[in-house]
C-alpha cells in the first residue's frame, strides 16, 4: 500500500493578543518560528512550510532555510490559513494528510509530531492530534489547560468524545492535557473550513469542537508530556531556559 502523502503546515503571524511578535522571539540564538520549524523538518515525515500573513516572519522563515507560503491577513483561524496554504502548494491535490502545527511549541519532540499521525491509519478517523496525561492537579481546574475526554480504544490512544476548560469527567481515572497539533486528511480539512462554527465552539472557544459537532472523528495519541506552548512572557522565558539547558 503506497504511503500517503503528508504536509506540514505552521501558522503563524504577529498579532498575538497576550504576546505580539512571538513568532520572531529570540530564544537561544534563533526566534521561535525557526525552533518550530527545525523540530518539525527533524520528525522526516514530509515537506514543511510556515503559512504567515507578515512579511517578516516569511523573510526570517526563508533567511534559516525554510519555505514560507504568504496568506491573506483576515483568517479567523490557523486552520483556515493553513488551508489557502494548501491551496497555493498543493493544487493538484497530491497530499493526503496535513499536519497543522502551531508555531508556539518551540520545545516539542520531533517524535510527538510523527505520533500525531498514528491514528489515521483507521480509515474511519477524520482527524488525529495528541494528548498528555494530566498529573499536577492544579492542571485540572484551570481554564487555560484544554482537556480532551475520550474513550480509550487502544493502547495509549482514545477517541475523543469532547474538548473542555472545565475539569471534567467526574469520578476516578486519568484526566488528559490536549496538545494543539492536528493530522488532518485532506477532505476533512476541506470539509471542517466550510463549516460554520458550531454551538460549542463559541462557548468553550475551543475550534475542535466544531468537528465533533459536525460528526466527524477525532482521535487522539497520548504521549509522555505535555510542550510548552508559549503564550505570555513568562512562557518565553520558560522556553529559553529549557532550551538553553539542551545545548
Amino acid at each position: 500500500m503506497p504511503q500517503p502523502h503528508v504536509l506540514i503546515l505552521i501558522p503563524a503571524r504577529m498579532a498575538a493578543t497576550r504576546l505580539p511578535g512571538k513568532p520572531l522571539a529570540d530564544i537561544a540564538g534563533a526566534p521561535m518560528i525557526v525552533h518550530v520549524l527545525r523540530r518539525a523538518l527533524e520528525a522526516g515525515i514530509g515537506p514543511v512550510a510556515v503559512a504567515t500573513d507578515a512579511p517578516e516572519i516569511a523573510a526570517c522563515v526563508e533567511q534559516a532555510g525554510g519555505r514560507a507560503v504568504m496568506t491573506r491577513t483576515d483568517h479567523g483561524s490557523g486552520s483556515d490559513r493553513i488551508f489557502e496554504a494548501l491551496r497555493s502548494i498543493d493544487p493538484a491535490g497530491r497530499v493526503d494528510i496535513i499536519v497543522n502545527l502551531q508555531g508556539d511549541l518551540p520545545t516539542l519532540p520531533a517524535a510527538d509530531i510523527t505520533a500525531a499521525l498514528a491514528p489515521l491509519a483507521d480509515p474511519d478517523v477524520d482527524i488525529a492530534t495528541l494528548a498528555a496525561e494530566i498529573t499536577e492537579p492544579h492542571e485540572r481546574r484551570n481554564p487555560h489547560v484544554v482537556k480532551v475526554v475520550g474513550s480509550p480504544v487502544a493502547p495509549r490512544r482514545l477517541r475523543a468524545l469532547y474538548f473542555t476548560r472545565a475539569d471534567v469527567p467526574a469520578g476516578e481515572g486519568p484526566f488528559y492535557h490536549h496538545i494543539g497539533i492536528y493530522a488532518y486528511r485532506r477532505a476533512a480539512l476541506e470539509r471542517f473550513v466550510a463549516l460554520p462554527p458550531s454551538p460549542l465552539e463559541q462557548r468553550e472557544r475551543l475550534e475542535q469542537l466544531r468537528a465533533l459537532e459536525a460528526g466527524m472523528r477525532i482521535d487522539v495519541t497520548v504521549v509522555d508530556s505535555v510542550p510548552l506552548g508559549v503564550d505570555t512572557q513568562a512562557d518565553l522565558e520558560r522556553a529559553r531556559a529549557l532550551i538553553s539547558g539542551r545545548r
